[in-house]
């Protein structure tokens, strides 16, 4: 099956890749942001080089990340059309251990609603259903408790903390890991 043939629904969204006809409503999900809430919320974004020239290139990176088996972006929009964010998968190795490395962002004007988890739950199962993964990671910073309990209201548990394993901020950061292989593994 071909990536852009997975659409995953819940009862108030929809999971899919990303197409040229959602520009208008991707461009409203971020320019519809508050200010940064903190550290791990990048806020208010300049959005004016996103043309749709540039979302069309977007658009088509996207297709090729995931013909190459590197990674599957699934966005996430309400049924009433609006882009609330997205819930992304990496793979890390294929082989025999058919293992990806999970990361999500939504739009902080969204937030409390319940969107991500709902969102984060049912990519879960679309990652293990559809992509055929075994085992699912999230890399979540020491400093990222709103992260870590989206990850556990997902059905993540927390594995363990890897030290150094991440460089971003300018150094090698510390992250947790929260785990969930598939089903009845």
């Amino acid at each position: 099956m071909r990536f852009g043939d997975i659409t995953a629904e819940t009862e108030r969204l929809i999971l899919r890749q990303l197409r040229n006809d959602d520009y208008e409503a991707w461009l409203e999900g971020f320019t519809g942001r508050s200010d940064s809430q903190y550290r791990h919320d990048t806020g208010r974004m300049d959005m004016t080089e996103c043309t749709e020239d540039w979302f069309e290139k977007l658009v088509e990176k996207h297709r090729q990340l995931a013909a190459d088996d590197t990674a599957y972006i699934f966005f996430v929009f309400h049924k009433d059309g609006r882009h609330l964010g997205h819930v992304d998968f990496s793979t890390l190795e294929r082989e025999e251990f058919q293992w990806a490395r999970i990361g999500y962002a939504f739009h902080n004007q969204h937030w409390g609603n319940g969107y991500a988890a709902e969102a984060v739950t049912r990519a879960l199962e679309t990652g293990f259903r559809e992509l055929g993964y075994h085992r699912i990671e999230a890399h979540i910073n020491l400093d990222n408790p709103r992260s870590m309990k989206l990850a556990e209201r997902a059905g993540m548990t927390f594995e363990c903390t890897r030290k150094g394993f991440i460089y971003e901020f300018g150094e090698w950061t510390d992250n947790h890991v929260y785990c969930k292989n598939a089903e009845g593994e």
